[in-house]
């Protein structure tokens, strides 16, 4: 999770225990476990060897989250070490003597798995549909490789290409590139100046000696906390931590503490950098306390006021003026002082100078024009917000504890939401003269300066100071403990016609929050009326939430707030969407809201100005993009439509001369020609009375009829000839491939099911799979190489425009290497075929991830609205499971051999092979 101070909204918030019958602390203890805290559900428990765990239960969703979060990052490494606590965090699934293949049994059981290193904490999680058996495994597993893992020399070897590949891929993003030197630049002493990936010559140099004591001395019960959330029996899984964890023993090592401080900063700071690109960006970043100083709440606040979009401070001054494409700040909320950063994004050919003189003028000059009172209280609303959603998440309260763990204490999440609560408009000036200012601040280069003006930052209170006795809000509402299973699904859904073809379905269930979710698609247009207006339908889609007959766009923006509700309302080629999600009490106001945006939209020319200035902006920063570049050429290889069709690929200079002719008049005329919601699919999903929306959806959207009726493109399948390409994309030095070939492939076909399995098995994950195991695992040449099948659906069930694709990333030297493997996997694949054990994995792992879909609210609103349009039932679902189940290796084999042929790929490539052929 990210702090709540992070790019100006992104927070993450506890869920509370769903029963409010039994206080997890009255749960009887194993031995040798003690009760801590408990705050609004969550509860924190202690193992005798310094194990922390904390639990929330939550029956309303059925699934269960494990994350292991241990107190190591990249501030803890040492000089000609950087890289390593995330190099160890790759090794940490090269297995155990007892587990020899983490990836592969986790895959097997489709428990979501991954990991993450930051700063101050690595952190490995799962996710699963709730099953005892398998938390009982995850939870051995992770007690086992916390000090068991082999970290061996064989499997650092393999793996170090796939971390310097990892490494060149984020050196293709021009911001991250600069932000990564600003931050550089600010730091002269503290580790937070260090990239978490680490310096090239410190990954590829680590003795494999230095990795196994890093692992020895950080990753130990006594700096680990155990973070278990969901669907769970609070004795029982205690009884289960207790048992896996319990015989680890307390090392007697005593952890190092750190004493480095950043001095105060001593004047400006710059930094340039000249790499390829096609777009400009100037950003600064200022020094500002640690999580939990009396300054934090009130710079969180200040970071939303300056960086929200569209009502901030920056995006007024420079995207609503076109000086810059997009805009935004945040600052960073973590264990040791960290940055505020503002950035402006601009093209290729704007003036840098002009905007980089508005941005610190906005941020600097907060005296000029105090922030005001209402400024305040729309950002504290707007994050007051975001916490609130989250209560409803289970699953992200599970991961987001991550964070506030690092930072200091997990309590430290309730503690910041309250003190936000309670910022001033005083409180913002007063933090914004004092850390905002030039001297400390970092843009990039250095220039001497006569005077001094330090701001020396303030160490923060103990933290305990904070915590210790703190109890918290009141308990969020509890929803039901929902069956996700097909026949309930189908059973509690509520079906019928609106008018003369607006098909909807209604899942009223209680939900925690009492949250509820809306999937609305209205369709319109056929091919022939569409000709020509492809550019402006897909503009006019992204205006409607710019401004309507009644509101500007910021006016929307704080009325959805206001409504507590996340709203999407945005059109394509063919149609037009809502997507809320709100709460019981708001849901009548959002959708007519949403329904009077839809159908009432302004297209104000200034926003188009900006809006336009953005989707150039966008393309030109494609044309040295390696993904984009090999994308758009495979994509127009296998364009089967002639110019002028509304499906047509162009180019990007077509795309960039076709933006550019649009007038806004193009959106007015195509919403005028075309939109209307009296046919389409709406779904909603949650805690809402059906009856009462029943009536409003009958008032809002059936009596719109759009011009032109909806009439699907008939897609079908072409062969297409085999092509190579390679494309040179100068100073990327991350090069990319992607793959393909078509294939006559409905969902409908006998032959679909086996070939998702069958392609699962091939490439369906970058960290187990035929392709992985060879690509990643044993020759290191990749971080990710993953293929797919993608398969055609139409009202009719004759469309079958399929496609086999497979995509990779590797160093530019390495990829003839990886299309040779590449080749190699896939000829011996269909040669072969599969094995009975592959298929038995297979299998249970996609079913598992389509139960744990199901789970989701959101996706059984995408589903029941895909049932709609298509004219199906929850039956196709259950259908489709059995006839997963019902797969046998000869089935899946001969569609392999049916479908797959290795001599009709298309290989594409785009890179800086330039560098390569200087080197030989």
């Amino acid at each position: 999770m990210k702090s709540p101070r992070i790019f100006a909204l992104s927070v993450a918030v506890a869920l509370s225990l769903g029963c409010p019958c039994l206080a997890l602390a009255e749960v009887n203890l194993p031995k040798g476990m003690l009760a801590g805290p408990s705050i609004e559900g969550i509860s924190e428990y202690r193992l005798d060897n310094g194990l922390r765990v904390l639990l929330f239960a939550d029956a309303s969703k059925p699934t269960v989250t494990v994350n292991l979060v241990y107190g190591v990052g990249s501030v803890d490494e040492n000089y000609g070490e950087t890289g390593m606590a995330h190099l160890l965090e790759h090794l940490m699934f090269k297995g155990t003597p007892s587990q020899p293949d983490i990836s592969g049994e986790m895959k097997k059981r489709g428990i979501d798995f991954n990991a993450t290193t930051s700063m101050d904490r690595t952190n490995y999680f799962s996710s699963f549909p709730a099953n005892a058996d398998t938390l009982q495994w995850v939870l051995g597993m992770e007690a086992d490789r916390m000090v068991h893992s082999n970290i061996a020399r064989k499997d650092l070897d393999s793996e170090m290409t796939v971390v310097r590949n990892e490494l060149e891929s984020g050196e293709n993003n021009p911001v991250g590139v600069l932000l990564q030197r600003i931050r550089s630049s600010a730091y002269l002493w503290h580790n937070y100046g260090n990239s978490t990936i680490g310096a090239r010559s410190d990954v590829e140099g680590v003795p494999i000696e230095n990795l196994q004591a890093f692992y020895r001395r950080w990753y130990q019960p006594d700096n680990a906390t155990l973070i278990i959330a969901g669907r769970i029996d609070p004795a029982s899984t205690l009884q289960q931590v207790a048992a896996r964890f319990g015989p680890i023993r307390k090392p007697a090592r005593k952890l190092p503490v750190f004493h480095t401080r950043e001095p105060a900063q001593d004047g400006e700071r710059e930094v340039t950098v000249r790499r390829a690109g096609d777009l400009q960006v100037v950003a600064a970043a200022y020094h500002v306390p640690a999580a939990g100083h009396p300054d934090s709440a009130a710079l969180s606040v200040l970071a939303d006021v300056i960086g929200h979009s569209p009502g901030g401070r920056l995006h007024k001054a420079l995207v609503e003026t076109r000086m810059a494409a997009g805009a935004g700040a945040g600052d960073e909320a973590m264990h040791d002082p960290g940055l505020m950063t503002v950035l402006a994004v601009m093209p290729k050919d704007a003036d840098a100078g002009k905007a980089e003189s508005v941005l610190l003028a906005q941020v600097e000059d907060v005296a000029a024009r105090p922030v005001t009172a209402q400024e305040v209280d729309e950002a504290k609303q707007r994050i007051a917000n975001a916490y609130e959603l989250y209560f409803t998440d289970v699953n992200a309260v599970g991961m987001g504890l991550s964070e506030n763990l690092a930072a200091g204490d997990w309590r430290l999440l309730f503690v910041s939401r309250d003190a936000i609560a309670k910022v001033t408009a005083d409180d913002v000036n007063r933090v914004a003269a004092l850390y905002l200012k030039p001297s400390n601040r970092t843009l990039g280069r250095f220039v001497p300066s006569d005077g001094s003006d330090r701001v020396q930052v303030g160490e923060r209170p103990d933290i305990s100071t904070l915590v210790d006795g703190y109890v918290g809000g009141s308990v969020v509402s509890a929803g039901e403990a929902f069956d996700p299973s097909p026949d309930n699904i189908q059973a509690r859904t509520q079906t019928l016609q609106i008018g003369d073809g607006l098909k909807v379905a209604l899942l009223p269930k209680q939900t925690r929050g009492n949250t509820v979710l809306v999937n609305a698609n209205f369709r319109f247009g056929n091919a022939q009326t569409l000709r020509g207006r492809e550019d402006a339908a897909g503009l006019a889609g992204a205006m409607l939430m710019r401004g309507s007959s009644s509101m500007n766009r910021q006016q929307i923006d704080q009325r959805f707030e206001a409504l507590k509700t996340q709203a999407s309302i945005s059109g394509n080629l063919q149609g037009a969407g809502i997507g809320l999600q709100t709460r019981r009490g708001q849901l009548a106001e959002a959708l007519a809201l949403a329904a009077d945006i839809l159908r009432h939209p302004a297209f104000p020319q200034d926003e188009f100005e900006q809006l336009k200035l953005q989707a150039l902006t966008g393309l030109e920063a494609q044309r040295q993009d390696p993904s984009a570049v090999a994308a758009n050429a495979l994509a127009r290889h296998f364009d089967p439509w002639p110019v002028g069709h509304p499906l047509h690929i162009q180019t990007l200079d077509e795309s960039l001369a076709a933006v550019k002719a649009l007038s806004v008049e193009d959106l007015r005329r195509f919403h005028h020609d075309f939109y209307g919601t009296a046919q389409g699919e709406i779904s909603i999903v949650g805690d809402f009375d059906p009856e009462a929306v029943k009536a409003q959806l009958q008032v809002l959207f059936a009596d719109w009829k759009a011009p032109v009726a909806y009439a699907p493109i008939d897609t079908r399948y072409s062969e297409v000839a085999a092509s190579q390409q390679q494309l040179q994309t100068p100073d990327k030095p991350n090069a990319v491939l992607l793959a393909r070939h078509n294939l006559p492939l409905n969902v409908t076909s006998p032959d679909y099911p086996a070939l998702m399995i069958a392609n699962r098995i091939l490439g369906g994950s970058p960290l187990k799979s035929r392709l992985g195991d060879r690509i990643r695992q044993q020759e290191g040449l990749s971080y990710g190489v993953v293929s797919g099948i993608s398969a055609d659906d139409s009202l009719s069930g004759v469309d079958d425009n399929g496609s086999f694709n497979v995509q990779a990333i590797a160093a530019p030297q390495n990829m003839a290497k990886l299309e040779a493997a590449l080749r190699e996997e896939l000829a011996r694949f269909v040669k072969d075929g599969i094995t009975a054990d592959e298929l038995r994995d297979a299998v249970s792992g996609t079913l598992t991830e389509r139960e744990q879909a199901r789970a989701d609210d959101a996706s059984i609103a995408a589903i029941l609205g895909d049932h709609l349009f298509y004219d199906r039932s929850m039956q196709f679902t259950s259908d489709m499971d059995a006839r997963f189940k019902a797969l046998t290796v000869e089935q899946v084999n001969a569609a392999i051999r049916k479908y797959l042929h290795p001599e009709q790929l298309s290989v594409y490539v785009a890179g800086d092979f330039g560098k390569v052929g200087a080197q030989q």
